[in-house]
Parts: structure tokens; sequence; C-alpha cells
């Protein structure tokens, strides 16, 4: 009798340990689908097993919620358009949303030296940053040069040091405020020289005048002889000629100041495309330049200043024409379509030498040119026309093979 009491306890414990184990395993694999029952077992485990099973509601409650929270914090993360990386002192990569994939076209970031192959010290400038440290980054992206705002911050989780990286493209930006800056200067310049160059001018042209008789014959006067009076008049004549050019010049560069304000229609960008190609066809056929332009879908519509539209649109065409004119097989296309964001976007592709790197992001500058008798204001006036449109005009571009400028309305 006492064996088969001494055998029976043995079992009653080996069965609340082994519930015992089973509850507490659960817990560690975070397995919440295990249930616990008293049935066949008594009234002694009935508590038991009703704590167990509160326990393990209880844990799987908790989990759901943070599990929801993740959710929530996951789905804010990649849904913003700024990019966002968060990675370890080491490099690890343990947060990046749909946005960084975006912006600097990569699927995968398991490391942040792994941005080395977009720009080589990418990885040593980012590892650097402290917690409110910022920078401005310059990258090539496919021939296209973005500006990168980065920001930082640091954070600690689970005895882990972090940095979390904000980047975003502010190209757009820097435009606008360097236009500004540009019409500032502009104005500022053409104020000075003009005041300085109208009474040079004019002093100039009257002393000229006076030099000469009705039959533009030099005037004789007591104390100059002819050869004198001669070489005065050549002075003053090349002072008033040169006088000229400079007022001529500030009034070319004037013009960037002084674009009109956009009467907006509502007009097919076919339209444009048609002006611009019958303006520019004997020019092109001239050279024997392979044009094309296309419109998908054909009824497609801009709401702008055909005037200004058809500014740009000239103004990119003899540029490509220029480009290539000295190619072996010209081409210049231009297509019109809509983004993913359903604006217009305008490509003008053609098959030059390209632009070199090292100027790429300075040819929308006022008065820079690679052209030998350029003036350096045909960029500059378009994308000035662009940002009047709320809308900006891009450059891709590949030395020996050609470039695409894109406007985006």
């Amino acid at each position: 009798m006492v064996i088969l009491q001494v055998i029976f306890l043995i079992k009653f414990v080996e069965r609340t340990n082994r519930r015992l184990h089973k509850f507490l395993e659960s817990i560690r694999h975070s397995d919440f689908s295990s249930s616990f029952s008293d049935a066949g077992l008594g009234k002694s485990f009935a508590g038991l097993s009703k704590a167990f099973t509160e326990v393990i509601e209880d844990f799987k409650k908790n989990r759901a919620e943070k599990e929801e929270h993740f959710q929530y914090l996951q789905t804010i993360v990649q849904h913003i358009n700024i990019g966002i990386i968060a990675y370890r002192r080491d490099g690890k990569v343990d947060i990046y949303n749909n946005a960084i994939k975006k912006l600097l076209r990569i699927r995968n970031l398991r490391n942040i030296r792994d941005l080395g192959l977009l720009k080589k010290d990418l990885p040593e400038i980012l590892l650097k940053l402290k917690a409110g440290d910022k920078t401005l980054v310059k990258l090539f992206m496919e021939d296209e040069l973005l500006q990168l705002s980065v920001y930082a911050t640091e954070f600690r989780m689970r005895g882990e040091e972090y940095t979390l990286i904000s980047i975003q493209d502010i190209s757009s930006e820097l435009d606008e405020k360097e236009i500004e800056s540009w019409q500032k200067l502009i104005r500022v310049l053409t104020h000075e020289i003009t005041n300085s160059i109208t009474p040079i001018s004019s002093l100039a042209s009257t002393v000229r005048d006076m030099l000469l008789s009705e039959d533009d014959g030099i005037i004789k006067m007591t104390r100059l002889d002819d050869d004198d009076a001669e070489n005065i008049q050549k002075a003053i004549s090349t002072i008033q000629s040169r006088s000229q050019g400079l007022l001529n010049f500030v009034e070319i560069y004037r013009n960037l100041t002084r674009i009109p304000k956009p009467s907006f229609k509502y007009f097919p960008v076919s339209e444009a495309f048609e002006r611009s190609g019958q303006l520019l066809k004997p020019k092109m056929d001239e050279l024997n330049i392979k044009y094309s332009s296309e419109v998908f879908p054909p009824d497609l519509m801009i709401t702008a200043d055909p005037d200004l539209v058809d500014q740009v649109v000239i103004n990119l065409i003899l540029n490509a024409i220029h480009a290539v004119k000295e190619t072996g097989n010209p081409e210049i296309s231009i297509l019109a379509t809509l983004n993913n964001n359903s604006r217009v976007i305008v490509d003008f592709k053609d098959n030059g030498y390209g632009i070199k790197p090292d100027i790429l992001d300075k040819i929308f500058m006022p008065f820079f040119t690679s052209k030998k008798n350029g003036s350096g204001i045909g960029l500059s006036l378009s994308r000035q026309i662009m940002h009047l449109h709320k809308g900006s005009i891009s450059v891709k571009s590949k030395p020996s093979e050609g470039t695409v400028f894109t406007l985006t309305f």
C-alpha cells in the first residue's frame, strides 16, 4: 500500500513537473498556442491550469500589442519620403526604408560600407557622424547629380549604440536659393554698371561730335594739329563703341531678372513640339540630324505659358544641335509622358559629346558656358522659367555617349 502511494506520488510530481516544464518552455519560445486542461487530473490541477492559461493569454496579448506597435512604426518609417538608415557602430544596418532604396537606387543594404559602391568615401562620411551632425553630400547617380542633406542622431537599444540618419535630396531647394541669389547679384551689377557706363558713353559721343564737322571731317582746332585731333577722334570712337558694347552686355543679362509672369493656358504638349520643330527643322536638315518627337498619350495636356515653354524647348533643342553636329549619326529625340506621380515630364535626348562630370553642377549657373561663343544664360533662363511653373529641369549625361535633359511640370 505504501509502495503504491509512493508510485502515485512520484507520477503526480512528474506530471506536475511536465506541465510546469511545458508552461515555461511555451513562454521561453513565445509559443502561446499551448493549452492547459485539467481534465482527468483532479481538482488540485484546476487552479494551476487556470493560472497557466491566464498567464499564457496575458503574454499572447502583450506580444500582439508589441507586434501591432512594431508594425505601426514600420508603416510610418516606410511611408515617409525621407530616407532613413539605422546602423550600429560596426556599420551593420538594422533598419532602412523604401525612400532610401528609391533615392540611392539600391535593393538591399546590410552594411553601411556597401554604400562605397556609390561614392568611395560615403561610408567614412556617415560613420564619422555624431548626434546632431549635419552635412551635405554630392552624389552622382546614373549620371545625375544629387545633393543630399544628411542629419544624424544616436540612440541606445539593448545595450547597443545605434546611429540614425535621415537623407533627402535638396537639389531643387538649393536651385531655388541659387536662382534668388543670382537674381539679386544681377540686379546689383546691372544697376552699378549701367550707372557707370551711361555717362561715359554719353560724354564720349558728345566729345566726338565736337571734333567732327557736319561732313564727318575733323574740325581743326588751334591747339591741336591734325594728327592729334584724328587720334582723339579714334580714341573717343573706341570708348563709345566699347561703352555701347558693355550696355548691350548688361541688357542681355538683365533679361535673367525680367522674365514675365507666366500667363497659364491649358494646351496640348504636341503643339509646343510642332512650333519648335517647324522653326528649327531647316537647321537640323542642313546638319543631317535625325529628329523625332513623341507624346504619350497623344492627347497629353499641360497647364503652362506657351510662349515661355517654347523658349525652353527651343533652347534645349539648340543645345542638342550644338552637341550632336560633330557626331557621325546625329540624333535628337523628345518624349513627353506622365511619371509615377502623374506629372508631365519631357525628355530631350541627344547622342552628342556629353557633359563632363566636373562641370555638370555648373551648367545652370548664369554666365557659365562651355561653348566658344555662348552667352551662358540659356539654361539658367530655362531653369527660372521652370521654377515659375513650379517645375524643375534636370540633366543626365555621359561623356561621348549623350545627354538627357528632363523637364518636370
